[in-house]
């Protein structure tokens, strides 16, 4: 996978509990392209692995900017990222994106939270090609509104809507919002996964196709495990055959078999555990994956997924 050196050129915080880090090359030079609802995988300290939005426009390369929610229960991620000071360096991947925008129609931008990030990178991109769109924003209070300032100042902010839970007036009617949506609107929404569920079951609601509904979500997704089976892992160059029992996932046997695979996350999240399969079907389970690269089965991450296949044979 690839890696970069970036410079944290500043850190904001921006409420008492997101900070806003600017990442610049160290060089000077723009950084690699990415689109819009990208992320980038950041490397902390203790070999943590975490993935965070860009939320700049798509055409700026001269920086990458995150921000970044801090969570006390978390298995320290957003604590690092919030240990970090403008001057230090950080090694992050290339960026990639499990959730772009439809190549065309308009869009219905819905933001839970530090949601929003990956949503402003999509609103930059839809003004700059003259797209239809709206954002609605939730939060709990006026004071937890992430990036508030920036909102104000873009040049589409009339476009931007915030619904505040301590704000009965501010109040997101979904339904009315989905009515009065043109019918070449796609909806895309980013939060929590409570939020992502209440936004799938308006638009379900509403009558919209299943193509019309873009989700992205910040913690993993549930995996119901009562029909897991057992299956086999060949190794492509030993040719050495492991067994996954049903109560196992492949991560476990390999290790138990004294096979090392970098993992981080174990979640389906990061993709450091990101394997090649030779051969057999995957069964996806993970939320790193394009949308490309699940229907190919070319590759699987063995912390989350398993197999519809009795064997799958791998590149280890």
């Amino acid at each position: 996978m690839t890696t970069l050196t970036v410079l944290i050129a500043a850190k904001t915080d921006v409420t008492a509990d997101v900070c806003a880090l600017e990442l610049q090359a160290t060089d000077g030079q723009p950084l690699p392209a990415f689109t819009a609802g990208a992320h980038i995988d950041v490397h902390l300290s203790d070999g943590l692995i975490r993935q965070y939005s860009l939320y700049g426009a798509p055409s700026d390369l001269s920086r990458y900017r995150l921000a970044v929610l801090r969570e006390p229960t978390s298995r320290g991620g957003s604590l690092g990222v919030h240990a970090l000071q403008a001057g230090q360096t950080l090694t992050i991947s290339a960026p990639r994106n499990a959730f772009p925008l439809a190549a065309s129609g308009g869009a219905l931008l819905l933001g839970g939270g530090i949601g929003l990030t990956p949503l402003l990178a999509m609103a930059e991109q839809l003004h700059a090609d003259g797209r239809a769109f709206q954002l609605h924003l939730s939060v709990r209070s006026r004071d937890r509104l992430p990036l508030a300032a920036h909102l104000a100042a873009v040049p589409w902010a009339a476009q931007v809507v915030v619904h505040v839970d301590d704000e009965p007036a501010t109040a997101l009617d979904i339904a009315a919002v989905l009515r009065a949506a043109s019918p070449d609107t796609h909806a895309y929404a980013c939060g929590p996964a409570g939020y992502i569920a209440w936004a799938r079951a308006a638009v379900q609601a509403a009558g919209w196709s299943d193509d019309r509904w873009h989700s992205e979500s910040f913690t993993p997704p549930a995996i119901n495990h009562s029909a897991d089976g057992p299956f086999e892992i060949e190794l492509a160059r030993t040719k050495r055959v492991i067994t996954v029992a049903a109560d196992q996932t492949a991560v476990q046997a390999l290790d138990a078999a004294g096979v090392a695979v970098s993992t981080s996350c174990e979640q389906g999240i990061c993709g450091t555990c990101l394997t090649t399969v030779l051969g057999g079907t995957p069964d996806h389970r993970d939320a790193y994956l394009t949308d490309d690269e699940l229907a190919a089965g070319h590759c699987f991450l063995p912390c989350v997924s398993r197999s519809r296949t009795a064997r799958l044979v791998v590149d280890l």
